[in-house]
């Protein structure tokens, strides 16, 4: 039974602490759209696509108004594009085309974003993959709502630093392509080490082939419940944190599965799984950032930064896997720089550096996020902060992603201003020393040892 105290509980978190389900995301699979005919793939990937989403929009709405709970985004991962457009694409120009018609298709939905323009490329890259990567900068210049992924790395493979050395070079492509929008494009981009195949949250959704036809995957956020609840213990020891922590995550968890079961049985699409992600968003009182101050520090990148991020992962994670059965995609904390006003405070601070977040994203749910860099910075210097990243994945058998926005003639001082989830960010400073003989030797870092699990 749900008591008037947990009904008033929830309601309290919707409307005061920023509680919301951050987004629906409908996983479909277009496997069964692939044709040698690129106008033939294409008509396939539009019917299929509005067919099985064409209520996304409408059945988000109806929970909202059912249970009162906000769903900020209705979203769409398809299965990776260099995987179905491997038999119809001759040509970098002919993946863009299938990019434009993900676009189409999210209009014609209503999606605020649609996902798996992507490849997964951890190993080498076939001639699909390395055009659908090169045809990157024009697919996401030229359309709206369509985001774009990589994954180079996992733990089990190693890290292949000819994509790697391939991508610094195509997200400074991609700067140059947006540079009258701040370089938007960057911002629908990211390139991963371990990519989940159930991730719900953008720019790195994707519906992987070990998925079935559909599936509804939620993602929850809500970094201002947990920083209220950690108001009433300011004083206490680690183990009182660490229980406030762990039961508000259980609490948020179960807002997240009751939405993600409500739409499955409305749409008659199997339930995956719920990502408790304390995704934050610019809007006050709405921080990760803000969460790491109530626990004890003056600002993010203060000493202790690091322990303090793990401390909260580990006790969100723990309070999620006891309210559902199916928590997966990235769940934890995410620390984006531009989409958290606390991190982007920090950073103008000066009490965060590029550096100080490469350490955080040892604990962290993912990685360097949504990072403005100067637009001089080199695609060698791009390619060495991803392999940095990479390694910090592999190694630590985790999902780590990188998110860079190189904005064309800016430089630290300057700020990048995109809108809306996606906010505004500081340009951050650059290590300018040489790694450019380092990422352009060529071919792959080997796995680690303690992948040989067999």
């Amino acid at each position: 039974m749900i008591t008037r105290f947990e009904v008033d509980e929830t309601n309290k978190m919707i409307r005061q602490e920023n509680l919301d389900v951050r987004t629906i995301t409908l996983g479909i699979s277009l496997l069964d759209c692939i044709s040698d005919d690129l106008e033939k793939l294409k008509e396939n990937i539009r019917t299929k696509i509005c067919a099985k989403a064409e209520r996304l929009v409408e059945t988000g709405r109806e929970i909202e108004g059912l249970y009162g709970i906000p769903i900020v985004n209705k979203r769409i991962s398809v299965t990776p594009i260099a995987l179905v457009g491997g038999a119809a694409c001759r040509t970098p120009d002919d993946f863009a085309e299938i990019a434009v018609v993900l676009d189409e298709c999210a209009k014609t939905v209503g999606v605020n974003f649609i996902g798996g323009y992507s490849a997964l490329v951890s190993k080498s890259m076939t001639p699909a993959d390395e055009m659908l990567i090169r045809s990157i900068p024009k697919a996401l210049a030229s359309t709206e709502r369509v985001c774009s992924s990589v994954n180079v790395g996992s733990t089990k493979t190693g890290i292949n630093m000819d994509a790697v050395m391939l991508i610094g070079q195509i997200i400074k492509e991609a700067a140059w392509e947006t540079r009258e929008h701040d370089s938007m494009a960057c911002a629908k981009f990211v390139v991963f080490c371990n990519a989940p195949d159930d991730n719900p949250f953008m720019a790195g959704a994707f519906h992987g082939v070990t998925e079935g036809d559909t599936v509804i995957n939620v993602g929850v956020s809500g970094p201002g419940v947990v920083k209220a609840a950690l108001e009433h213990c300011r004083d206490a020891n680690f183990e009182v944190l660490c229980e406030t922590i762990k039961k508000t995550a259980f609490k948020i968890t179960r807002v997240g599965q009751l939405v993600a079961q409500e739409a499955s049985k409305k749409l008659g699409v199997p339930f995956g799984i719920v990502d408790l992600s304390l995704a934050p968003t610019p809007a006050v009182g709405d921080s990760v950032a803000d969460i790491l101050k109530e626990i004890g520090l003056e600002h993010p990148g203060a000493p202790g930064t690091t322990a303090a991020l793990a401390l909260l992962n580990d006790q969100v994670k723990k309070g999620g896997v006891m309210a559902s059965s199916y928590v997966g995609g990235l769940s934890g904390a995410f620390i984006p720089v531009s989409e958290d006003q606390g991190m982007i405070e920090a950073v103008l601070t000066g009490a965060l550096t590029l550096e100080k977040l490469e350490a955080m994203t040892c604990v962290c749910s993912v990685g360097l996020d949504m990072i403005a860099i100067p637009g001089d910075t080199s695609a060698a210097t791009i390619s060495g902060i991803i392999a940095d990243e990479m390694a910090i994945g592999m190694i630590n058998q985790k999902t780590t992603a990188v998110r860079l926005i190189p904005a064309i003639g800016k430089d630290v001082g300057d700020s990048v201003e995109f809108g809306g989830l996606l906010g505004h960010a500081p340009i951050m400073p650059v290590n300018k020393f040489s790694c450019e003989r380092f990422v352009g030797r060529g071919g792959r870092i080997p796995a680690p040892v303690h992948s040989f699990k067999n």
